[in-house]
Parts: structure tokens; C-alpha cells; sequence
């Protein structure tokens, strides 16, 4: 199936998953089972999946082919290449190709003058008036290529300028940023380009990341931090007649597939293999020396030779352009699309599967457990009232009584629960206090101070670790206070189960192994780029500060800005079900009371409540149905055979 059709059918899919969630939300409501928390998960979940996103990146160094593949593999229904791709550097920044309807088709290009700033791509995307807007008239190719063109945009400044933008002026050929015979070097003219084109695939979430070649990859540190290791499928593309070159294993060994990074995904791409086209060799010749160089290509980058392959993107365009069945087959284009969706649409499906498993399973047995304490509650109202069937007052007196006893255990027993939230309260603060970005802050502050009085070199790279040391510390001790956390709401949840009969099950767990994941890869970024003993003896002091605090301690920020926000939802969700099952406990108490206060003022109501409680279990009884067959639904989308069903439709 091709990338298109798969990719639609992963739409329809989560279109279909989204659209259950709003009614279990919209049901719950109605069925006044839900409550601030729950309902607020619910929303969150439907916002995750209405702007989920497939990322995509393609990188090489420059002249490999990267905009053609994308022309080939993407927009070759428009008739023509629509990104510039010719001999040459024609992607000069880094470009993302999306998708936002708020906004019309466009190009925003960021001024290379921002790398001057402390401030990061992400963050200038929040000001719209820094970016440069050109309108794309996307009914006219011609004027679309045009358009697109000022991602190739260069301009001339002077070599002081060029190496504060973060471009190093060389002396040799091999250097790509020279001066020239006017004494200026030729450097892009943007930092970042995004194009929003209304492209069905992009429609339904997909985003391109193109990428420059080795040069612009290092000089913009957020590709390497951010884009690239959060990119859902990397294509690494080489040329067929040079194979691996030396620049080409750098950018892999260093920006793809360094340590600590992730490997799924990842798939080389040998491009130009037409160039080996050659009239006086046999097809079988052709394809043996195609086979040996990526069988080498495999062995150098350390993959599988399945995740090598060998296309020309070139011969795919004009073949898709002008419906050439045959020459697309030779290109072999469609042999890498059916992997990239092969690959990336299960990937991607996964993740999503996991999220909504996690916190869909979460508030459905929250539910399912409200409603089985309602239903206990209920049958022993009912039993209760049955037993009343034919008695004197004094029996009456005697169960109204018992209830009230009951009532006052429980509320005396409550001050264990608002022991239990002081303690809880306590425990959230010692948290925060590790895991908080005022912590954070500190730490940060602390180490700017440290790197700028440093005399030594040595100096520097003992502060860069101890930042590493600090903030790892930091998670070992929240993840202390989690355990902590965790243990106690276990011990209290089983406490109330077992002396009031409250339906808890066990709290949900919480893990902070991600972050921990996270600092070891910057931390491993760290120790490749900036704390390196070549770095540190040839780069002046501030300027090894200026960079690692703002493209790794940036990076750690935000790791923790994102443990916090995480550690927020948990705790409102370990504290949410024992909230709301002692609530209905209480009213459940207070209703049974107010029953039999009811029959003891006047008997012959007995029979009249009797048959309202039995109209009441029959509303219980179908509730927990239907909330079966909710459940039934999203497990059903949820299970991989419902992607092949929509795959074959």
C-alpha cells in the first residue's frame, strides 16, 4: 500500500479512536460520572489526538538528492518539482513542510541575524513578528517554485559576522564558508524556514523536516538536540557513486545515530543509483554493482541491508510526472515508500496506542469502579429496606441507629484521610523541591557562575559535569519521593478498602527513567560538541559557556519543564479516585440514613422506596453496560487488527 493510503487510513483510525473518546466524555457528563479531573484528562487526551503529528526528516549532506526524494515521494501530483532541487546547495536552512488551517498557505523564514540571540528556534516560533511571510499562490506551480526558492537564499557578510552567526570560516576547499574575492563569505540568508501548503498528507498531520548538510546541521544545535531525535522516521540519504564519504559518516555517527539515540526509523536511502545506468552493462550487472555498494553502505553505518535502498528520485519523479509505470519500477521508489510506511505508520501507531491505553484505562476504571460502590451502596440500602418489610418501630430505630453509628465511624475514620492529605501535601512539596525548575534555576545559575570564573580548562569541563551530576541527583532524589508517594497511597488505599469496603484497586504508577534517559543523551551530546579536550583548548571560555547554555541547558529545561508537567497529572490522578470514592461514600451513608429516617416517620413509604431502589439498580445496571461497551469499542481500535481493516477498506 502507498504511503498516502496508509497514512489515510492511520487518519481514519485516529478520527475514529478521537470521536469515542468525546462520546465517552460527553456520556459521562450526562450520566453525572464524571467530575474537573477526569473530565479535563478526557479533553487533554481528544487535543493529543486531534494535533498528533508524523515527523519525518530527511538529512544528508548537500548535493545527495534530499529536496528531489521529497519532490518524488510527496508533490509529484503536481506535475513538477515543487522545492528547488538542482547541481548544488539549493536547501540552505533547515525547513519543515506542514499543515496549520489558522493560517494561509505561506512561507515564514527566520533572519539569520537570530542566531546572534540566546533565544532557540521553538522559541522564536512564538512571535510571528520576527518571521519574514511570503504568500504562496498555490493554485499556479509556476508561482509556487518561484516562492520556494527563498529557502535558497544566501547573502554576503563580512567573516567576523559569519563566525558570530555560528558558520566557521575555513582557509581550504574543502571548507564550505570562505572569503571571497570581495572579502566576504557567502552564508543563508535564513535561520529557518517553515512552509505551511495545504498537501493532503500534511492536512492529516505529517510534517518534512529537509535538512542542510553537515556544516548548517552543526551550526544550528536544536536539529540535533530536538528535531532529529524526536522525528518519528529518519531518511539518511547518500549518492550511489560515492557511497559512505567521511562527512557523510560524521553526520550519522554524530546527529543520527550517536549514543543513547534511538534506532527505529532510521533508513538509508542510496539515491542517484540511475548514475549506474550504463547501456554497454547487462541489467544483471547493474544490479550486482547497485547490490555491492549498499551491502557496503550497510557494513560502514553498521544496519541491516534491509535498511538500505538504493533509489533514484529523479527517475521516480519524471516516472510518477508522466505515468511511466516502467521507469518507476526501475527507480525503485516504490520499493522505499512501502517501507517508509511499512515502518513509520506502525511506529507512530504505537506510541498513540500506549498514550491512550495509559490514561483511557485509567478514567474507565475510575469509572467502573464508582459504579460498582454505588451499585454495594445500593444493595445494601436494599437489603436493609427488605429486612424492614413487616417489622415494628423499634426495629426501625434499631437500623436507623446502626446507619448512624456506621456514619460516624466513617467520619471519624476521615481524619486518618486528612491525615493522609497533609502528609500528601508534605510529600508534593518535598518533590517539587527537587524536581522544580526553581531547583533547576539555581543549578543553572550556579554553573554559568562557575564556567565564567574558571581559569582552566579543566575547570569548565568539571562544571559541565557537575551540572550532569546535579540534575541526575535531582531525579534519583524525586523518583525517592515518588516511591514514597506511591507507597503511602498503597497502604491507604487498601486501608479504606478493607475497613469501609471503598472499590480503590492499586494506584497507578510513575516513572522518571525517561528523564534520566534524556540527560544521558545530552549529556552525551555534551561530552561529543563542547566537552572535548580539542574544544576546550582552542575555543575562548565565553564562548564555550554561551553555547552550552543555549543548546544544552536549554535542552535539560525543558526535560524538566516536561517531568514537571507530567508529575502534576500524576499526582491529581493518584489522589483523584480516593477523593471521589470517599465523596460517594459519604452520600451513600447520608441517603441510606435519610431512607430510613423516611420509613421510620412513616411505614407505608417502605414499599414506595423499595421499588425507587430497584429502579435506581436498573439505571446502575445499565450504566456499567454501556460503559462495557465503550470500553469493548476503543479496545477493539486499539488492537492491531483494526488497522488492518482499515487498510484493506
Amino acid at each position: 500500500m502507498s504511503l498516502a493510503r496508509q497514512f489515510s487510513a492511520y487518519t481514519a483510525w485516529r478520527t475514529l479512536l478521537s470521536n469515542d473518546i468525546r462520546e465517552f466524555q460527553t456520556w459521562l457528563g450526562d450520566n453525572e460520572l464524571s467530575d474537573g479531573q477526569t473530565d479535563l484528562r478526557l479533553s487533554q487526551l481528544q487535543e493529543r489526538l486531534r494535533e498528533d503529528r508524523l515527523n519525518v526528516a530527511f538529512v544528508a549532506e548537500f548535493s545527495r538528492g534530499k529536496s528531489e526524494l521529497i519532490n518524488a515521494i510527496f508533490f509529484a501530483d503536481y506535475g513538477d518539482r515543487m522545492l528547488p532541487s538542482s547541481i548544488g546547495r539549493t536547501t540552505m536552512c533547515p525547513t519543515e513542510l506542514l499543515y496549520d488551517s489558522a493560517k494561509p498557505p505561506c512561507i515564514e523564514l527566520l533572519p539569520i541575524q537570530t542566531r546572534a540571540s540566546t533565544a532557540s528556534v521553538s522559541e522564536y516560533k512564538r512571535f510571528a513578528d520576527e518571521w519574514h511571510s511570503v504568500l504562496l499562490n498555490v493554485e499556479s506551480p509556476e508561482a509556487m517554485q518561484e516562492a520556494l526558492r527563498h529557502v535558497s537564499e544566501t547573502m554576503r557578510v563580512t567573516p567576523g559576522e559569519a563566525g558570530r552567526l555560528g558558520f566557521p570560516v575555513g582557509q581550504t576547499d574543502s571548507d564550505v564558508y570562505q572569503v571571497g574575492a570581495d572579502g566576504l563569505v557567502e552564508v543563508p540568508r535564513w535561520r529557518h524556514a517553515m512552509i505551511n501548503f495545504p498537501h493532503p498528507l500534511l492536512k492529516q498531520g505529517l510534517v518534512i523536516l529537509d535538512t542542510p548538510g553537515l556544516n548548517a546541521i552543526g551550526a544550528e544545535p536544536e536539529l540535533t538536540l530536538s528535531l532529529l531525535p524526536n522525528a518519528h522516521a529518519v531518511l539518511f540519504i547518500l549518492a550511489a557513486d560515492t557511497g559512505v564519504t567521511q562527512s557523510d559518516l560524521t553526520i550519522w555517527k554524530t546527529n543520527i545515530c550517536a549514543a543513547n539515540a534511538s534506532r527505529r526509523g532510521r533508513m538509508v536511502v542510496l539515491n542517484k543509483i540511475d548514475g549506474q545506468w550504463d547501456e554497454l552493462k547487462t541489467p544483471a550487472e547493474i544490479d550486482a554493482e547497485i547490490a555491492r555498494q549498499a551491502d557496503s553502505c550497510a557494513h560502514i553505518l553498521g544496519v541491516a541491508q534491509s535498511q538500505v535502498f538504493p533509489v533514484s528520485a529523479q527517475k521516480g519523479l519524471v516516472a510518477k510526472v508522466n505515468r511511466d509505470p516502467a521507469l518507476l519500477v526501475r527507480s525503485r521508489l516504490p520499493l522505499l515508500e512501502a517501507a517508509l510506511s511499512g515502518e513509520l505508520i506502525p511506529a507512530k501507531r504505537d506510541i498513540v496506542c500506549e498514550s491512550t491505553e495509559s490514561e483511557f484505562g485509567d478514567v474507565s476504571r475510575r469509572v467502573r469502579r464508582l459504579l460498582e460502590s454505588r451499585l454495594a451502596g445500593l444493595e445494601e440500602q436494599q437489603a436493609e429496606l427488605t429486612e424492614l418489610r413487616g417489622k415494628n418501630k423499634g426495629v426501625v430505630e434499631y437500623m436507623m441507629g446502626k446507619v448512624r453509628a456506621e456514619k460516624e465511624e466513617f467520619e471519624s475514620g476521615l481524619q486518618r484521610y486528612y491525615a493522609v492529605r497533609s502528609v500528601f501535601s508534605t510529600l508534593t512539596n518535598n518533590l517539587f523541591r527537587h524536581l522544580g525548575l526553581d531547583t533547576l534555576r539555581q543549578l543553572t545559575s550556579q554553573t554559568r557562575d562557575a564556567m565564567l570564573d574558571a581559569t582552566f580548562s579543566k575547570s569548565l569541563s568539571i562544571s559541565m559535569g557537575n551540572f550532569f551530576a546535579k540534575a541526575r541527583e535531582s531525579l534519583y532524589n524525586s523518583t525517592r519521593e515518588v516511591e514514597e508517594i506511591l507507597a503511602m497511597m498503597d497502604a491507604i488505599y487498601k486501608k479504606f478498602s478493607v475497613e469501609h469496603g471503598l472499590k480503590l484497586g492499586s494506584p497507578a504508577g510513575f516513572s522518571l527513567l525517561r528523564y534520566e534517559k534524556e540527560l544521558d543523551r545530552l549529556e552525551s551530546w555534551c561530552d561529543t560538541h563542547l566537552n572535548t579536550v580539542v574544544t576546550l583548548l582552542i575555543h575562548d571560555k565565553r564562548n564555550i559557556t554561551q553555547k552550552f547554555f543555549e543548546e544544552v541547558a536549554i535542552q535539560v529545561r525543558r526535560a524538566f519543564e516536561r517531568a514537571n508537567k507530567d508529575a502534576e497529572g500524576w499526582l491529581r490522578a493518584i489522589m483523584a479516585p480516593m477523593e471521589t470514592q470517599v465523596r460517594e461514600h459519604q452520600i451513600q451513608l447520608k441517603r441510606r440514613l435519610e431512607s430510613i429516617k423516611r420509613i421510620h416517620q412513616a411505614t407505608d413509604t417502605l414499599e414506595d422506596r423499595i421499588a425507587e431502589l430497584d429502579g435506581v439498580e436498573k439505571v446502575l445496571r445499565d450504566q456499567m453496560a454501556t460503559l462495557d461497551r465503550i470500553i469493548l469499542g476503543v479496545e477493539d481500535l486499539l488492537s492491531p487488527e483494526q488497522m488492518e481493516e482499515l487498510r484493506a477498506a
